[in-house]
């Protein structure tokens, strides 16, 4: 099960594009500036684009510490990047602001992105506090802004923080769907980079039969094949930079060989 946008293609392959640390944040390159941002993402576009991937995903990984709340420096600054690269796509895009789900539709909103992945629900202790999403929010914001087609991923265990509600996995997917009208669930691990519990995954899947499920992180070349044994996609990042390290450029030769492989698994 895969969303319509990706075609006839089974278990999509969404690549994440990071865009260098925004302004106002501690790790911004002021002397690069914007334009500097501009040309590392497109570096990085074209060569997973190169690599075959499926889709990409626009996310702003190095603005850290992450916020709840997005500031507007930080929004505009991700729209303008967005917006630059926009024409050199051939493949579906999405955009993911950390950690906000309305700075992320409404940035999806305004540079015409098919989805958005996002914390939408549930209560976490978290390395920025707790965390309480609005999800309704979110959602009427969507519908505020005429982009009712606008696909909403629910990450369901948030990465640097554990989940308070006490629910299994599977039944908290569940009620994100049932409830809060999720239109795919993903699966992630502890911290960027590292895989999805193999059995959280499972149960997941096999609960959610109505709507997409995506491992979320730690997605590998050595991996992928149990993984897409069950889930309906992916989406990864670090496996695709030089040395597999999470804040280098995208390595080229690392997405072919990866999307070979999954060429064999579909």
């Amino acid at each position: 099960m895969v969303f319509d946008f990706f075609g006839a293609k089974k278990k999509a392959v969404i690549a994440m594009i990071h865009i260098g640390a925004l302004p106002g944040t501690p790790l911004y390159d002021a002397d690069g500036g914007i334009a500097k941002l501009i040309a590392d993402a497109a570096k990085d576009a074209e060569a997973l684009q190169a690599g075959g991937v499926d889709g990409v995903m626009f996310g702003n990984e190095n603005d850290r510490p992450y916020t709840l709340s997005a500031p507007a420096e930080g929004v505009a600054a991700m729209t303008a990047v967005v917006q630059a690269l926009k024409p050199s796509l051939t493949v579906p895009f999405g955009v993911n602001y950390l950690w906000d789900p309305k700075a992320s539709v409404a940035i999806a909103h305004a540079t015409g992105a098919q989805f958005v992945r996002e914390i939408f629900t549930g209560v976490f202790a978290s390395d920025m506090g707790v965390w309480a999403p609005d999800c309704a929010g979110a959602s009427r914001l969507r519908r505020n802004l005429g982009r009712p087609d606008l696909k909403l991923l629910f990450n369901i265990n948030a990465e640097f923080a554990h989940s308070l509600d006490a629910r299994p996995i599977e039944l908290r997917a569940k009620s994100a769907v049932f409830s809060s009208l999720a239109d795919a669930i993903l699966v992630s691990g502890p911290i960027t980079g590292q895989p999805a519990d193999q059995s959280d995954l499972r149960r997941v899947c096999e609960a959610i039969t109505d709507v997409p499920v995506f491992a979320n992180t730690g997605v590998n070349i050595d991996n992928v094949k149990d993984v897409l044994a069950v889930a309906d996609g992916v989406i990864i990042g670090t496996h695709f930079k030089v040395d597999g390290n999470t804040w280098n450029p995208v390595d080229g030769a690392r997405v072919k060989r990866f999307m070979d492989r999954v060429g064999t698994l579909r």
